[in-house]
């Protein structure tokens, strides 16, 4: 799977960062996503799935993968 985000949507809620942290940050300039790994390893699926399933602004798509309830491209 590949995460793709809309960073200028993201309004820093940090859902993503608790929920797969080896996967999404905040920066430190404004609080909105970070990307640390946009291809993650197959383990992480279930965690970053979650993540965007949690987003408030729903600003995480997922490329591939089996996520459901996510909007994939």
């Amino acid at each position: 799977m590949r995460v793709v985000i809309d960073r200028e949507r993201c309004q820093g809620a940090g859902m993503c960062a608790l929920t797969a942290p080896a996967v999404f940050d905040q920066s430190e300039e404004d609080g909105r996503v970070v990307v640390l790994d946009a291809d993650p390893a197959p383990a992480l699926e279930a965690a970053v799935t979650r993540a965007a399933q949690l987003c408030p602004n729903g600003v995480i798509s997922l490329v591939g993968g089996s996520a459901t309830g996510v909007e994939q491209v």
